[in-house]
């Protein structure tokens, strides 16, 4: 895991675990500035609302799976 795995993901969902929260808290020490300014940019992001604290991997893979079915159901294809 590393932290451009974790922005981007969050990004593409709107949702990030806490065990990925403790992560980038835990290895943040070990960043290099351009992890820095996206760790920064992550937080920021949170603090704004669009990016949702999340209990569990399982609400993302439902979460993924409900998207998935939408743009399937938008053009038609299931």
């Amino acid at each position: 895991m590393n932290v451009g795995e974790v922005f981007l993901g969050s990004l593409r969902t709107g949702l990030i675990t806490a065990s990925e929260v403790t992560w980038v808290a835990d290895h943040q020490n070990q960043f290099s500035r351009t992890e820095e300014a996206t760790a920064i940019r992550l937080g920021r992001l949170m603090d704004q609302g669009v990016i949702q604290l999340t209990d569990s991997r399982h609400n993302l893979r439902s979460l993924r799976t409900k998207l998935s079915t939408q743009w399937s159901d938008l053009f038609g294809r299931r």
